[in-house]
Order: C-alpha cells, then sequence, then structure tokens
C-alpha cells in the first residue's frame, strides 16, 4: 500500500502557464524529426546554379573578367560535361584519377572529359600539384618511385614515412618529373570555382553539401527570396578574406606548407573589412604555433594578427625566451591600451605573475576564493543540477542558463530589428546570423530603435506581455542565436522582475555592440534570492576556471549585478534523501512495454522514512511468462490505476532525491518513459546498487539481487515483487554508504 506521499502545489505563474499552453500547440521546432527523401538524379547541377544565381545577383562588384564569364562559359558547355565538372567540384581536391571517373548518369565520360580540356575546365597537373599528386597514389607506387632513387627503404615502410621521405629528399620539380601524371586530371579554373564558392559560403570549401542537406531535410535553410547582403562592400575586401581563408585552409590540409606560408608573409595584405580580418587573425594564430620550434618566426607572424590569442602566444614566448624587457613593454602596452576586455584581463594577471611575483594567477584566485557547498557525490555527473537543487532546497529559485539566457533574451529583445523585413538580412541562405551582428555594426545601424526597444524593461509587466507576444508568434522560427524551448520565458521572467533595470541594459546594449564576442562564457546558474539574481559558475572538483569565464563574471559585476564562483565538493551528506525503486513490467525493452507494479522506499540519513507501493493497470496484457515470474495477473492490475492517476503522488516521493535501483537504467527507463508519455519531463540522479556492489564488494560470482541478497541475509521473502525487491535494495544502498563514506576525504 502506499504508506507516504507529498504533495504541493505548483508554484509556476500564470504567464508562464500561458505561455507553456501556447507553445504546447506550436510546432515543437527542435523536436521535429525529418523523413530522409530522395534526390532528383541531376541534384548537383541544380544546386551548382543555383549557387552562381545568387552569386551573380549579389556579388557581381566582387568579380573580376574572369569570374565574370564563368557562367555562359559553363553553360556552353554540353549538360553532360557541366554534370562531370560539378562532380568533380563536389569532391575534395583539384586532381582526379581518370580512371576513378564514373558516375553512372554520365553516358560517355571520355567524351565529356575532352570537352572540359578543350573549355579549360580540365587541365594538365602542374609542379604545383606535386603534394596532391603524391597524396593520390597507393603506397605501394610511392614504394616503387622511391626505391628506384633511394636505398635502404624497407618494404614495410608506411605511405606517411614515404611521404616524409619524398619531400626531405628532393624538391617538387624532381618529384613531379616521375610521377605518373598521364593518369591524372586537374580541375580547371578551380581559382574561379573556389572563389564563387567563397562568396556564397564565406568560407574556403570543396562542393555543396549544405544544398543537398537540405534537399534530405536534413537542415534548414531561409528561403532564396529573403533579403541578403553582400557579404562584402567591393571586390578588394573579398579578395582579402579569400587571400587569408585560402591560405588558412592550405596550413590545416597540409602542416608542411607551413614555411611556404612563412615566406610570403611580407605579402599580407592590409585587410578592412571585419571578416577578412578576422581570417588574417586565426591564419597569424595558426601558422604561428606551427613556426613555435622558431621563436623568431612565430613572433614575426603573430604580430600580424589582433587578436587576444595572438597577444597571449607574443607574451608567452618572449618571457620563455628570456625577453622579459621585452614581454613587460608589451604587456604595459596592453594594460595601458587594451584592444578589448579579455586583453586586459590576461595582460593584468600576467604582468602581476611575472613582475610583481604574485605566485597564483586570478582564474586561481576565484577559485581558491569561492564559497563551497557540500553535495552528496551520488550528484557527481551533474555539478551544476546538483548545485540548483541544493539552491532549490533553501527556498531560493534556481535556473540552468548559462549563455542561454541572455542570448534568447537579446533575439526575443530585438527580433523584429534582426529578423524583420526592414532588418539587414543575412548573408547566404545558410547562415542564421543577421549580417548586422556578424560584422559587429547592430548598434549602430539601429541606434535609436535599440534606445526605444530598452525603454520597455523601466516597466516590467509591460515587458514580459512584450517578450510573451514575441514568443508566441514566433515560436520555432529557426535563427542563429538561440534555441526555443517550452520552458523559455520562465529564467527571463524572474531576471525582468528582480534584476536592477540599469544593469540589465547595460548587458544587453554589450550584445549590441559585439554579439559575436559576447555570446559564450556566462555563468552556469541564476539564482533568485532576497536580493535579486545572482549568476553562478558551478566547479566541482577538478574543474578549471577559463578566461572566458571569469571575464564574463567580471563584465556581469561592472553592470551591476552579482556574479560569483562556486566550488561543489562531494561528501555523502547525511540529509540527501534517496529514493529506492523497483518496478515490475510486461516486458524487458521497447516502448510497448508498460509498468505493472511500483515498490520504492525513501531514505535519509540510513533510515527508511517512507514507502511507496503501487499496482497499475499497464492498458496492455501482461504475457504468461511475467505473470509467472512476478505473480502479477491480468486480473490484479484490471481495477488498479493508471499511472497517470498516480504520477503526481509519486513525483512528490521522489522529490529532491537520488534515484536508486539494482540494474538502475532498466527501472528509471520505465518511469522516465510513463512521465514522457503523460508530457512530464523526467531527470533525476541516479545510483545503481548492482554496479556499486561490484566496486565496492568485488568477489561475488554473482550479483543479482538474489544472490546478494542470500550472502547477506537480506529478507528477500516475495522476489520480483516490487516494494521486497526495493527493501532489499535498500538495504544493499546502506551497505555502499559505509564503504562511499570510508573512501571520501574527510
Amino acid at each position: 500500500m502506499k504508506q507516504k506521499s507529498y504533495r504541493r502545489e505548483s508554484t509556476r505563474e500564470p504567464a508562464a502557464v500561458a505561455e507553456g499552453a501556447a507553445f504546447g500547440r506550436s510546432s515543437g521546432y527542435g523536436r521535429k524529426s525529418f523523413r530522409p527523401r530522395e534526390l532528383p538524379t541531376f541534384y548537383y547541377h541544380a544546386h551548382f546554379l543555383e549557387m552562381l544565381d545568387f552569386v551573380e545577383k549579389h556579388y557581381v562588384h566582387a568579380l573580376d573578367a574572369s569570374q565574370s564569364r564563368f557562367r555562359s562559359d559553363f553553360e556552353a558547355l554540353s549538360f553532360s560535361a557541366q554534370c562531370l565538372y560539378v562532380r568533380m567540384l563536389n569532391r575534395r581536391g583539384r586532381l582526379f584519377v581518370r580512371q576513378r571517373l564514373r558516375y553512372p548518369e554520365i553516358a560517355d565520360i571520355d567524351a565529356a572529359l575532352a570537352e572540359l580540356s578543350r573549355a579549360g575546365f580540365l587541365a594538365r597537373p602542374g609542379v604545383d600539384c606535386v603534394d596532391e599528386m603524391l597524396a593520390l597514389m597507393t603506397r605501394v607506387e610511392l614504394l616503387g618511385v622511391l626505391r628506384q632513387r633511394l636505398a635502404g627503404i624497407r618494404a614495410s615502410a608506411k605511405k606517411a614515412e614515404l611521404l616524409a621521405l619524398a619531400r626531405e629528399q628532393f624538391d617538387a620539380e624532381r618529384l613531379f618529373s616521375w610521377l605518373p601524371t598521364e593518369r591524372v586530371v586537374a580541375q580547371g579554373r578551380a581559382e574561379d570555382a573556389r572563389f564563387l564558392l567563397f562568396l556564397f559560403f564565406g568560407r574556403v570549401q570543396d562542393g555543396l553539401t549544405q544544398f543537398t542537406m537540405r534537399d534530405l531535410g536534413l537542415v534548414r535553410s531561409r528561403e532564396p527570396d529573403e533579403a541578403y547582403e553582400a557579404r562584402f562592400s567591393d571586390r578588394e575586401d573579398a579578395v582579402h578574406a579569400y587571400f587569408f581563408a585560402r591560405r588558412l585552409e592550405q596550413l590545416r590540409r597540409d602542416g608542411h606548407k607551413a614555411q611556404v606560408l612563412f615566406a610570403e608573409l611580407h605579402a599580407w595584405p592590409e585587410p578592412q573589412a571585419p571578416a577578412a580580418a578576422d581570417f588574417r587573425d586565426q591564419l597569424a594564430l595558426e601558422l604561428g604555433r606551427a613556426l613555435e620550434g622558431d621563436p623568431d618566426s612565430a613572433l614575426k607572424v603573430y604580430r600580424r594578427g589582433e587578436s587576444v590569442k595572438c597577444s597571449e602566444r607574443i607574451i608567452r614566448l618572449l618571457l620563455a625566451s628570456g625577453r622579459r624587457e621585452a614581454a613587460r613593454e608589451y604587456l604595459e602596452r596592453c594594460i595601458d591600451s587594451p584592444s578589448c576586455d579579455e586583453e586586459a584581463l590576461l595582460a593584468a594577471d600576467i604582468y602581476a605573475r611575472k613582475f610583481e611575483k604574485k605566485r597564483t594567477s586570478a582564474l586561481t584566485d576565484q577559485l581558491r576564493d569561492s564559497e563551497v557547498i557540500d553535495i552528496d557525490e551520488a550528484w557527481r555527473g551533474a555539478p551544476e543540477r546538483a548545485a540548483a537543487a541544493w539552491f532549490t532546497a533553501r527556498g531560493q529559485q534556481a535556473f540552468r542558463v548559462e549563455n542561454g539566457l541572455w542570448r534568447t533574451l537579446f533575439g526575443l529583445l530585438f527580433w523584429d530589428l534582426l529578423f524583420g523585413a526592414d532588418s539587414s538580412g543575412s548573408h547566404s541562405p545558410f547562415e542564421r546570423l543577421p549580417s548586422a551582428l556578424v560584422e559587429r555594426r547592430f548598434r549602430s545601424d539601429n541606434e535609436a530603435a535599440i534606445g526605444e526597444r530598452l525603454a520597455l524593461l523601466e516597466d516590467r509587466a509591460g515587458a514580459r506581455r512584450f517578450l510573451l507576444r514575441v514568443s508566441v508568434a514566433r515560436f520555432g522560427t529557426p535563427n542563429g542565436i538561440f534555441r526555443w524551448r517550452q520552458s523559455i520565458l520562465d529564467a527571463m521572467y524572474a531576471l525582468i522582475d528582480t534584476a536592477p533595470l540599469e544593469a540589465l541594459r547595460r548587458v544587453m546594449l554589450q550584445f549590441c555592440d559585439d554579439y559575436l564576442s559576447l555570446r559564450h562564457g556566462y555563468p552556469d546558474l541564476m539564482v533568485i534570492d532576497a536580493a535579486g539574481p545572482r549568476f553562478v559558475e558551478v566547479k566541482a572538483d577538478g574543474d578549471q576556471l577559463r578566461r572566458n569565464q571569469l571575464l564574463r563574471l567580471e563584465q556581469l559585476r561592472r553592470a551591476g549585478f552579482r556574479a560569483d564562483v562556486l566550488r561543489v565538493r562531494w561528501v555523502l551528506h547525511p540529509d540527501q534523501p534517496y529514493v529506492v525503486v523497483d518496478v515490475e513490467t510486461t516486458g524487458g525493452r521497447g516502448e510497448q512495454h508498460r509498468v505493472t507494479e511500483i515498490g520504492a522506499v525513501r531514505v535519509v540519513n540510513g533510515e527508511i522514512v517512507g514507502r511507496f507501493q503501487t499496482l497499475l493497470n499497464p492498458q496492455r496484457s501482461i504475457p504468461p511468462g511475467i505473470t509467472r515470474l512476478t505473480g502479477i495477473t491480468p486480473a490484479m492490475v484490471a481495477e488498479a490505476p493508471v499511472f497517470a492517476d498516480v504520477a503526481d503522488d509519486f513525483a512528490e516521493f521522489l522529490n529532491d532525491a537520488i534515484f536508486v535501483a539494482h540494474n538502475v537504467d532498466f527501472d528509471y527507463r520505465f518511469i522516465g518513459q510513463e512521465f514522457r508519455r503523460l508530457g512530464r519531463p523526467f531527470r533525476m540522479p541516479k545510483l545503481c546498487t548492482c554496479a556499486s556492489m561490484r566496486r565496492l564488494y568485488p568477489g561475488h560470482k554473482s550479483y543479482g539481487l538474489g544472490a546478494l541478497a542470500a550472502a547477506y541475509d537480506i529478507p528477500l521473502v516475495t522476489h520480483h515483487r516490487a516494494l521486497c525487491d526495493a527493501e532489499a535494495a535498500a538495504q544493499l544502498l546502506l551497505m555502499i554508504n559505509e564503504k562511499r563514506a570510508q573512501s571520501l576525504p574527510a
């Protein structure tokens, strides 16, 4: 029988309930599963023309004469030749072995190849293709070429060794002269095609895979007739961005390119557009890292970048090579005139440790000085959830927010400015972020409108109504800023109701200024107490505080919020409740099987303080084999409640506890399925008595519940009835906790 249950009234606010109901009728974006569709035979050809159409419409100002003629030259080819060229374009690299070009929809490959060669869309490979030629060769082919010129090469040598040996012993021209180039064709006009793809996608890539995924229903894209803005305002910006992006791609594909790329450092252009500058900074960082064996070369490269990461590498290389005064001068410049908050934080921290004899970093100081809470180590896999439960148990509201809270508030508050008919649009159908955010001009483009929108926050109730209207109207609409979820307004309402308005305004203005830099690194939790919102970064034993996390804490503090680090110390907490559960079911697996009986005992501080037991009508038949095992017959459950009738009581019985069972995943899965059938989430920390007994009490032949009960004289009178099994597993839990207490630090 059910011996003890708990019931609490819902604390959810009416507006949040209305929001949840409205969203429950929505499309459920994020949960919808797509059924893959069949593609037409020449789908790739249609994709290529779609890409060319887009580039012609938006980037004619960025094309040179050859690129401008590309479309007309391509369409002058026969359809078969066009298809073969696009097929090659969709494959990685510029080189292709003739015999491997086989496509059933292209009838005469040889004729298409000949036509492409005559039109300049294919070419003979040159010396600049030697690395790709080597990569195309098999290990045996490469071994044969090298053995004709070098002695002592092992027959078992791996291809990577042979490639390294070839590059080390011979220059490119000699190697190329020995390779079987007659079997290989090179994609002609490759740079034209890659530049057009770069304009469309904003990055260097081979092929049109995203179009294919869109047509298969695996990704969503914007409509082709929506508003789009050119990524580059003129050809020079586009060429500069492509210059750096192309070299970055070469370096990532082949680290041996580092010296070649370093040799042209003097030819790097000075980019003006943000996209080109971002590619330059990333290239400087990755090329510098590849060259750090030669610190002087690496420093020259890092100095061409303007990112914080490049600055950090400059400082650390100067210090590592003994140039302390140069490092001091560089740090002082960063402190006096930082490029951003992150650089200021980095420079001040390194300066204090290297030149003011400070022993620990700012990150370490934050961790050491942070508040510590003790939580039962059964939560070890979920420290953020554990900390949220800790605050909730003390009468405070706790929301797991991280980046989602701020990004969602920003997206909803400024939705029409970001995604409305008069907004700036994005750069391509596959990009979600508005171009104004990418180019960091959202605030300058919308100064007056942003001020008016922020003024809404002064009326807290009005702000809540505004966010609700936008959410209901736009729920499920794909965007690149946040993900939709049914509880989307809960944390935002709590923030708007309790936050200092000026602090809220400052954070939103920071997002308007530089969304790309500020979208990551926010604290795990928002806790609402009598003093308002507090933002908490949760760290368990062994976790490190990252610099961007410390920076976000500092920025939130400067804005006017409380923000700090909370450390979780794992203990065997005496007041931590456990609920030991056993379920009997109609079968072992599959969603078609249901629960026929629940038995559970609640354990606190080593004592059983409550019991829960009920038969359930599974609303399906019980197989005879299950009846023989459990003794539960169809007649016994015919008048029993269905799970929906006991769900509230059982949820209260489980409240704040750790879910324990023998082979816990079985019982947890069935209970979770029952709650989810009712549209209710189910997530709890778990502890398995079977796995824990194996770890803490080794040596038994069997770790089944019956065998362990017999071994330790635990009563098990009606095995395979839920409450009896749960009580036996509870005795195992007490034994487990004794051993756990011994293994934890005092």
